[in-house]
């Protein structure tokens, strides 16, 4: 039994994994953005889900053995795990037009997407709540993506895409988790993202090598992102998911302050309203009892 003292430490625990983890996401979007200038984003995702893959075989595999690869839904898995890859490959090609924190926020359309798509997929009753925040959600995607400002076309739309990857590769894990322990579901999708950017090397290398500090900087993407979705998962085993869900914007801070420290990127007032007006939006169904799925 834990005393209230110890659950009290747990969930402050589960919180500063919680934000630790979103800095990491911010700092895999920063580092990969800043690499992007330098080699394809195709080779860059790639590089980062076989880092993940090579850290969990030699961290997590031998102590789990054959449970981590085994599945009853090996289908779901490997859809699961493109579909990350999809939102991945999608969010970093963005991001070579985009600056970190629009980029984010657009991305941060998904869970709006998934409150919707829960009804004809999930069969779970859309809410006049949720029509009204999807509503205003996307009122600030125009106010980001308004005709008169800077922002790319292309990169809105890349963004977009990677918004609804996310909102599909959610309601995979909805169907998934309660079949599939957390590991597991994060040893798929480093294993399925690593082979779905496979077949896509040989048309983006030109045969370059990186420096060293390139190659540094591509090893610490795989370690951003696979530590990063650890602490997650580790943060939502100790600490409530109505309490951690409303947390996850955060991460549009983080993506505003290493825009600034990194680019020297800022987002203007109009646009800064719009972010405003999707992280409330957001917040509204994960406060109202709809929080995120579970990353892996």
């Amino acid at each position: 039994m834990v005393d209230d003292r110890g659950s009290e430490r747990l969930t402050v625990a589960g919180v500063l994994f919680c934000l630790l983890a979103l800095f990491l996401f911010s700092a895999l979007d920063a580092t990969a953005k800043y690499l992007s200038a330098f080699l394809a984003v195709p080779l860059l995702v790639w590089a980062r889900y076989l880092v993940q893959l090579l850290l969990m075989l030699l961290g997590v595999a031998p102590r789990l053995g054959r449970s981590i690869v085994l599945t009853r839904r090996p289908g779901l898995m490997a859809l699961r795990g493109v579909t990350l890859a999809g939102v991945t490959l999608l969010g970093q090609m963005a991001l070579t037009t985009l600056p970190l924190a629009e980029t984010t926020a657009l991305v941060f359309v998904a869970p709006l997407l998934v409150a919707l798509l829960a009804g004809p997929l999930l069969h779970e009753r859309v809410r006049l709540r949720t029509w009204l925040a999807t509503v205003a959600g996307f009122c600030g995607v125009l106010l980001i993506a308004r005709p008169d400002g800077s922002l790319s076309a292309g990169g809105v739309a890349c963004a977009l895409g990677a918004a609804l990857f996310y909102a599909a590769y959610q309601i995979l894990t909805r169907k998934l988790v309660a079949s599939e322990p957390p590991l597991r579901l994060l040893f798929h999708t480093a294993l399925f993202g690593t082979l779905a950017l496979l077949p896509m090397l040989p048309f983006h290398w030109d045969g370059r090598l990186p420096t060293i500090g390139q190659g540094l900087l591509i090893v610490s993407l795989g370690v951003y992102g696979g530590v990063g979705h650890f602490l997650l998962i580790r943060a939502f085993q100790q600490a409530p998911a109505s309490l951690l869900s409303p947390l996850l914007y955060v991460q549009l801070v983080w993506a505003t302050l290493l825009g600034w420290l990194v680019f020297a990127q800022l987002p203007d007032a109009m646009t800064t309203t719009g972010m405003l007006i999707i992280g409330a939006a957001g917040l509204s169904l994960a406060v109202g009892g709809r929080p995120g799925s579970l990353p892996g």
